[in-house]
């Protein structure tokens, strides 16, 4: 979910909560490298749907593509929300609490997902709840963050990956989250309190994290080779299309939309893939297409506004059999290089 651009999505938010205008001069470029080399901080925009009821867990899991019957209290698992035909509905993290479950998704998935959820609730002792506009959040990322978080008073050196902690700060309580991120340690701090997170970003600021915003982490995502809901994964594409295994558990159990993923499964494989690119040529617009020999083999979902170490990354879809038959890529105005973000990335 990222943020303003959330760990899920800055598509128009149902209910945006961001705690405050980010006040930076830096260029979204320059925003990369406090995240790569430092540390960068930025209001985070949330939906937050609560499960509660005596039955949360056996249903949940029976719902979504990872356990949730395997979270112990405190900590997260990210997933996938099928339809029946297996296409993805939406995609959040579950956090797990002695008397309840949190999903974390983009503000605007919110309705969808509560819908959708809904419609199965039948005989069980389950009650979804909208609790978005009660939290307040902030993302702190970068090689420093922890370092940063924990001379303002938000100890989390010891955090561990997926876990969620309640940390004491100024009188009351954060949310502390430490989410995946394949580029820099990622921690989102939350609070019922706006105040209190500002108090906390001032402190940060003080000591040298960099203000970021929207494009600052746009690029950073992009950078990352993270798809978003709604742009980058819509809902006619397959779990096993996204790359985004760390979604999947095979070994769960029945779940919505199980045997379309087992069928896949069993295969070996799907006919397109989700990756990174290298851009040379004109800027494309999201949307452009892939074409390779004068036929269509993909398309370009997310495009970066500036070049990233010389290079301008891309994300999007291409057919497999392209890739591997090492065919030339192009789009209307260039040529397009499948890309490890990560290598293009981490070298500061």
């Amino acid at each position: 979910m990222y943020g303003q651009v959330g760990q899920f999505g800055r598509i128009e938010p149902l209910a945006e909560v961001c705690l405050m205008q980010e006040m930076t001069t830096l260029s979204a470029v320059d925003q990369l490298q406090a995240f790569r080399t430092g540390a960068g901080v930025a209001s985070l925009a949330a939906g937050w749907i609560a499960v509660t009821g005596s039955d949360r867990v056996r249903w949940l899991n029976g719902m979504v593509t990872n356990s949730v019957q395997a979270l112990t209290p405190g900590e997260g698992a990210y997933s996938f929300l099928l339809s029946a035909q297996g296409r993805i509905q939406g995609d959040l993290m579950i956090w797990a609490k002695p008397d309840l479950l949190l999903l974390e998704t983009g503000p605007e998935q919110v309705e969808n997902i509560t819908a959708l959820l809904d419609r199965f609730i039948i005989m069980d002792d389950v009650e979804l709840s909208d609790e978005t506009a009660r939290w307040h959040g902030m993302l702190v990322a970068g090689p420093q963050a922890a370092e940063k978080l924990t001379a303002a008073g938000v100890a989390v050196r010891a955090t561990k990956l997926l876990k969620k902690l309640t940390v004491p700060y100024a009188g009351t309580e954060v949310q502390v989250l430490c989410t995946y991120s394949p580029l820099v340690p990622r921690f989102e701090i939350w609070s019922r309190d706006a105040a209190v997170l500002e108090q906390l970003r001032a402190a940060l600021v003080q000591d040298g994290a960099v203000p970021c915003d929207a494009e600052g982490l746009e690029l950073l995502r992009i950078a990352e080779g993270t798809p978003r809901y709604g742009s980058d994964i819509r809902d006619r594409d397959l779990p096993q299309e996204t790359n985004q295994t760390r979604a999947l558990h095979f070994n769960k159990g029945c779940y919505l939309g199980q045997e379309i993923v087992e069928r896949i499964r069993s295969r070996g494989n799907v006919h397109r893939t989700f990756t990174s690119f290298a851009l040379t040529g004109d800027v494309p617009a999201p949307g452009t297409p892939l074409e390779a020999e004068g036929k269509p083999v993909g398309e370009l979902t997310s495009v970066a506004s500036s070049e990233i170490d010389g290079r301008r990354l891309a994300l999007g879809f291409i057919r497999r059999e392209a890739l591997d038959r090492g065919l030339a890529i192009t789009y209307a105005g260039g040529v397009a290089v499948q890309a490890n973000a990560l290598e293009t990335a981490t070298t500061p």
